[in-house]
């Protein structure tokens, strides 16, 4: 199975195991970035909910923002995960 995907994405794509990598990176710098924006709005939203007191169970849009780049992170992993398994194919 493996040795007919790899020349799939060698020959159709054009992507060998450099180029691959290259993709990798991009989605690691991703995931980087995903993740420190998704700190940064925990550490407004733990803030804003100090200073305003509210007990309510309402969420605020730093905690929907908070969400929003969580969710990116795991989604870029996963892609990741996907490039890390096409670089082991191509390099067999």
């Amino acid at each position: 199975m493996a040795s007919s995907i790899a020349p799939f994405f060698a020959g159709v794509l054009g992507l060998g195991a450099p180029e691959l990598v290259v993709i990798l990176v991009i989605l690691l710098v991703m995931v980087v970035v995903s993740l420190v924006r998704g700190i940064a709005a925990f550490l407004q939203s733990t803030k804003l909910d100090l200073e305003s007191g509210d007990d309510g169970p309402r969420a605020t849009e730093m905690q929907l923002k908070q969400n929003k780049m969580m969710f990116a992170r795991v989604k870029y992993q996963a892609l990741a995960i996907v490039v890390v398994a096409l670089v082991i194919m191509a390099s067999r």
